[in-house]
C-alpha cells in the first residue's frame, strides 16, 4: 500500500469519526490528513508529508476555534437560546435564606435563582436563562 493511500484512509477515518461525534476539530484534522495525501501524491518525503499534514491540520483547528469564538462573541443571545429548557416551567416550594431555591426539573434537583427585580414568591416560575448549572427564574 502506498503512502498516499494510507493518508486517504486516515482522512476518511477522521471524517467518519467526525460524523459520529459531531466534533468539527476532527474535520480540521481530516483536512490536514488530506494535505498529507496531496504531499504524498507529489512524492515528497515522509517527513515532509508529516509536517505538511500536521501544520495544515493544526492551523485549520486553530482557525476554526478563532472563528467559533468570534461568532460566539458577536451573537451572545444565541448561547442562551441553545438551552432547550429555557421557557419551561418549574414550581418553587421554598426559597432558602441565601436567595436560592431547590427545584425539580426533568427528574433532577436544580439550584434556582430569581431574575433581577422579581419578587421571591412561592409558585410556578418560568426558566428565563441557565447560568452554568443554575436556573434563572421569572414569575409566570
Amino acid at each position: 500500500m502506498n503512502e498516499s493511500s494510507i493518508w486517504w484512509i486516515i482522512a476518511g477515518t477522521l471524517v467518519g469519526l467526525e460524523l459520529i461525534t459531531g466534533t468539527f476539530y476532527l474535520l480540521m484534522l481530516a483536512i490536514g490528513a488530506t494535505a498529507g495525501a496531496v504531499a504524498a501524491h507529489a512524492q515528497l518525503s515522509v517527513t515532509t508529508q508529516l509536517i505538511t499534514g500536521s501544520v495544515v491540520g493544526g492551523l485549520a483547528a486553530v482557525f476554526w476555534r478563532i472563528y467559533a469564538l468570534q461568532k460566539l462573541k458577536s451573537h451572545p443571545e444565541k448561547v442562551s437560546a441553545q438551552h432547550l429548557d429555557v421557557g419551561e416551567t418549574v414550581e418553587v416550594h421554598e426559597w432558602l435564606s441565601n436567595g436560592t431555591a431547590q427545584v425539580k426539573h426533568r427528574g433532577a434537583n436544580w439550584t434556582a435563582i430569581c431574575a433581577e427585580g422579581i419578587s421571591k414568591d412561592l409558585g410556578v416560575y418560568q426558566i428565563q436563562d441557565i447560568q452554568g448549572n443554575t436556573l434563572v427564574l421569572h414569575k409566570v
